[in-house]
């Protein structure tokens, strides 16, 4: 990794790793005897209850920091794809998700000829954290539109945005998904960008193999 990609996989590391601290902390606060033996069996129930939703955030955080570290470590085989087929199956893979909270997800893809050179795998799992942070800062009845076109003979803009959309500020999930779903993309030897106001994540893949 160059100098500006190592400070920026440690400050993301850093990020996650102050965030999955938070849940531990009330953990550790909330189960410990001296706080525990006086409780009754309906008050245990509600602080299993609330105790499960931390560790699961405490293990969707990790989880996410495990992808980062192979990301940015392990260096992914790249080969010539098609972008409308692996679009699709991304779209397949979160549409059922966008449909039951109302919100449409809107596909305009042009009709591309010229491969990529990615690695499918990271490029469908960057889609996948896009989409989710996507479907996490939208509302019912908006629409988040998924826009590809070659912009030039070796180079294919995909974008991810909600026009609706303006995010002051997102969460620490969300703030890490979107450095994983970089990592990724960066690990292809390709780009990703995003905005707020209003929410918009732009990805530039290569259409022809770089000469190294």
């Amino acid at each position: 990794m160059s100098r500006s990609a190592t400070e920026t996989f440690c400050s993301n590391l850093s990020q996650g790793i102050h965030a999955a601290a938070q849940p531990l902390a009330v953990l550790r606060a909330s189960l410990g005897n001296s706080y525990t033996d006086s409780m009754g069996v309906e008050e245990l129930r509600e602080l299993a209850a609330s105790s499960a939703m931390e560790i699961e955030r405490v293990c969707t955080l990790f989880s996410c920091l495990q992808q980062l570290v192979s990301a940015e470590s392990i260096k992914p085989h790249l080969s010539e794809e098609m972008i409308q087929p692996v679009l699709a199956h991304a779209i397949d893979g979160v549409s059922l998700l966008f449909k039951e909270d109302g919100i449409e997800l809107r596909a305009m893809v042009q009709d591309i000829c010229q491969p990529v050179f990615v690695n499918r795998t990271r490029l469908l799992q960057a889609l996948a954290s896009i989409f989710l942070v996507a479907h996490a800062v939208s509302r019912p009845h908006d629409t988040v539109e998924l826009i590809a076109s070659a912009t030039s003979s070796e180079t294919v803009q995909v974008v991810v945005r909600n026009l609706s959309a303006h995010v002051n500020a997102m969460n620490a999930e969300q703030s890490l998904s979107l450095a994983l779903a970089e990592a990724n993309i960066r690990s292809q030897q390709a780009s990703l960008s995003w905005t707020l106001q209003p929410f918009s994540v732009q990805i530039e893949l290569h259409g022809t193999p770089l000469m190294h």
